[in-house]
């Protein structure tokens, strides 16, 4: 059969049909998805896989369908849902507080970090449907985590983790708590802090870190690598062939623009191993991506993650530990399900 690629053009690694999407489905799944892998059960906080098996049998489904297909049309949605993911659990948990508009200009979403996220569309399209097929039962805090999941999945046309389900959603949202998120301009100290307040150790902070191998950041997160003051002053850990290419993209004054470059500059699509080997070489983008290879240990498990196999598994097993984040759930009796995901 001949492949199709879904993107076309310069970008044909990713591929719908033929052998490279079924063979890195099978290697995924035997890997991440067998009953060996569930894995964490022991502390599970009232989160269940399958928890809407019996209320909303249509559930992961109906997202799954939504975000592929959305997806599919815009790639740059994958990392995108990716970050909203991560963003809503460092910020009191995971309860989809940053998907809400009130109070106005306050929230978490008008936050300085969150403005690398987005999705929002797509959150909104699915919990329309989901609203009309099981009002009243499927939150946006697990619509959120199922989407983060299949819209990078859809790079491999199967699932690269199972999403444990049955979080509620919080009612308040203010901007001024998104200090808890770790800064781009963060050392390797900060960085285990802000991932230690979540109960998440040096190797999640590793392996969620290549996140990075997809999305976009500011020019702002990059200018002050290549920039001191008015002059040029590269930080000597940033290669110097990627500096260059950043300074002509990121002139000094692009911190008061929307300019944004490509996280990983070689595969900025492609949900990969690269991020690790970009970091090996002083070629990760941030001052946080440099800062992971400022620590002995760290530098370990960068090097171990190179390996596609490892960083998906790794990745795996710490999206489902962030998932598990301060979770409003009815065993804990907090929480609610929300009819809109904007409005408490």
């Amino acid at each position: 059969m001949r492949r199709q690629s879904v993107l076309g053009g310069g970008a044909g690694w990713w591929w719908r049909g033929g052998g490279a999407v079924a063979w890195w489905g099978a290697v995924v799944l035997a890997h991440l998805v067998t009953p060996g892998r569930a894995g964490l059960l022991e502390t599970n906080p009232g989160l269940a896989y399958n928890f809407y098996q019996t209320s909303c049998p249509s559930a992961e489904a109906t997202v799954k369908s939504i975000t592929w297909q959305m997806v599919a049309a815009n790639p740059a949605l994958a990392g995108r849902l990716l970050r909203l993911h991560f963003h809503d659990c460092f910020v009191q948990g995971c309860d989809a507080s940053i998907l809400l508009d009130t109070p106005a200009s306050q929230n978490e979403k008008s936050a300085p970090p969150n403005g690398s996220v987005g999705g929002y569309e797509v959150i909104d399209a699915i919990k329309t449907k989901l609203e009309a097929t099981c009002p009243g039962v499927v939150s946006c805090a697990d619509i959120v985590a199922l989407a983060a999941r299949d819209a990078v999945s859809y790079q491999f046309q199967a699932s690269l983790w199972q999403v444990e389900t049955g979080r509620r959603d919080g009612s308040s949202s203010l901007a001024s708590n998104a200090g808890a998120l770790p800064s781009f301009s963060a050392g390797f100290a900060g960085l285990l802090a802000s991932f230690a307040a979540q109960g998440l150790n040096v190797t999640d902070l590793v392996a969620l870190s290549g996140a990075h191998t997809i999305g976009k950041a500011s020019c702002s997160s990059v200018t002050p690598r290549l920039y001191a003051g008015n002059a040029t002053s590269v930080d000597p850990l940033l290669d110097s062939t990627l500096a260059a290419v950043l300074i002509n993209k990121c002139p000094n004054n692009a911190s008061s623009s929307s300019a944004t470059v490509d996280l990983d500059g070689n595969t900025p699509l492609k949900f990969d191993g690269v991020y690790y080997t970009n970091l090996i070489n002083k070629r990760g983008l941030l001052a946080s991506d440099a800062a992971l290879m400022q620590n002995a240990a760290a530098a370990a498990i960068v090097n171990d993650l190179t390996n596609p196999i490892k960083f998906y598994a790794a990745f795996a097993m710490s999206m489902k530990k962030m998932g598990r984040v301060n979770v409003l759930t009815a065993k804990n009796g907090k929480g609610k399900i929300r009819a809109q995901c904007r409005a408490p």
